[in-house]
């Protein structure tokens, strides 16, 4: 079994892609659960933002399942599959983890570093625990993919490099309207983008904060979190002829605020207003942005700032870390897949000292307890010498690079019952590498232990 993702982001398509394969979180469930029951797939969940859509699955082969992922994401839009397809990207087994890992980090963002990316890949981890999709591989592989995201945070300095896409969103607006210090904002959802947003525009001294949602309980929640006012969707243009920046991010599937209500705002407005369209697909009409003194900051165009010069950080502790956490966990995976061979060798070596001891025994009944004692403690001591080697070089070689089973090899050479193997591979869970203290709040599935008390180490 391997690790298969298929995705689309914002280093291979344009915004105006990615809006079309844009998912609510019941898309996401709904394309969770359709790639789980495709064939070839064992386990399967979905990361899902404002700049990507990416299916993680466990498949048993790769061409059957890359197709039928793919096709999967490309009926997400109306688009003809040859318009989508380019713009789609693979990974595969040990690919798809330094994939996961580098997306964790936040080497793959939009804005390097951020830290939103570790929520979201929560996130996914928890549509497919719910939704009982995911299993051992790759609850192992997010658990994993979690704290290396955290060691980044805490080892590095990316924190202080790499703001979220909010804050340079915000940098921008302030380009038009100045300093946020006095200024009156409008904010359009209620969501974590949202609650972003708010947060952040506090922190700048923004002393109006006005919060309007399609379930008026969460704007007011939201508001009041933060000192400031919740009103109706209805209200919005009234609310936006008063406010020096607007920030919509909804989850809505079409345009929220069309140009008829923005322009009927700015009728009754002064000075210059920003506008900030951080959803997915765009929430505000972009014809806006013709508007006298309206400036529009979408997407497309953070993009096309961002990669026309990367944000000023030093990322190379960030990737040292993230290569190092890849290779550790590759070895420990490597080495955790001929486990069942050395369990199901050392069952059968046991098997045949017991039967042995139990042929002396009848052809010596009147053996001395203690001779017989330790006849059988020479032979288990024999057995267990000529088996040390062959199994400590097994997952040693497992570790190096080539097309060769050292762990098939040595089921053939030891006439080892394929049936034996199998029985300690549904039990055989790969133990989770280096947990610490203060991830023991991560959801997990269980499964490591019950492997350990079946002997499987």
């Amino acid at each position: 079994m391997s690790v298969l993702v298929v995705g689309v982001s914002h280093k291979t398509a344009p915004v105006s892609v990615l809006e079309r394969v844009a998912l609510d979180a019941a898309g996401v469930d709904k394309l969770v659960q359709a790639v789980a029951v495709s064939e070839h797939v064992t386990e399967a969940t979905a990361l899902a933002t404002c700049n990507r859509v990416e299916i993680y699955a466990e498949v048993d082969r790769f061409h059957g399942s890359v197709e039928a992922v793919s096709r999967m994401l490309c009926e997400l839009t109306d688009d003809r599959p040859e318009d989508v397809v380019p713009h789609l990207y693979v990974h595969y087994d040990d690919g798809a983890v330094s994939h996961l890992f580098h997306v964790a980090a936040g080497l793959d963002s939009m804005v390097v570093g951020e830290g939103q990316i570790l929520g979201q890949t929560r996130e996914a981890l928890r549509v497919g625990q719910e939704g009982g999709t995911i299993g051992p591989a790759l609850n192992t592989l997010f658990q994993q993919a979690l704290r290396v995201g955290k060691r980044v945070h805490a080892e590095t300095d990316i924190d202080r490099a790499a703001p979220s896409l909010v804050s340079v969103a915000l940098d921008r607006a302030e380009d038009v309207v100045g300093s946020l210090d006095g200024k009156r904002v409008m904010v359009v959802g209620a969501g974590s983008m949202a609650g972003l947003a708010v947060a952040t525009v506090r922190r700048r001294g923004a002393a109006n904060v006005v919060v309007a949602s399609r379930t008026h309980a969460h704007a007011a929640r939201l508001a009041t979190q933060y000192a400031g006012r919740a009103v109706p969707l209805a209200d919005v243009q009234q609310e936006i002829a008063a406010a020096d920046l607007l920030v919509s991010c909804t989850g809505a599937t079409g345009v929220v605020l069309p140009l008829s209500t923005v322009a009927a705002a700015r009728q009754r407005a002064e000075g210059p207003l920003a506008i900030i369209d951080l959803a997915l697909p765009h929430d505000v009409d972009p014809a806006v942005a013709d508007l006298p003194d309206v400036e529009l900051i979408g997407l497309a165009r953070l993009a096309d700032e961002l990669h026309a010069g990367e944000i000023a950080a030093d990322v190379e502790a960030v990737r040292d870390v993230v290569n190092e956490e890849v290779t550790a966990f590759l070895t420990a995976r490597r080495s955790s897949a001929v486990t069942p061979t050395v369990v199901a060798l050392r069952t059968m070596a046991t098997g045949v000292v017991d039967a042995e001891m139990a042929r002396l025994a009848s052809r010596l009944p009147d053996l001395e307890p203690e001779v017989r004692d330790e006849v059988e403690h020479a032979v288990r001591r024999v057995a267990d010498k000529l088996l040390h080697q062959p199994t400590v070089r097994v997952k040693e070689l497992a570790n190096e690079t080539g097309a060769v089973s050292y762990a098939a090899a040595l089921a053939e050479l030891f006439s080892l019952d394929p049936d034996a193997v199998e029985a300690v591979t549904r039990v055989a869970v790969p133990e989770e590498p280096r947990r610490r203290p203060e991830d023991d709040d991560e959801p997990a599935l269980g499964g490591a232990e019950a492997a350990r008390r079946e002997g499987v180490t």
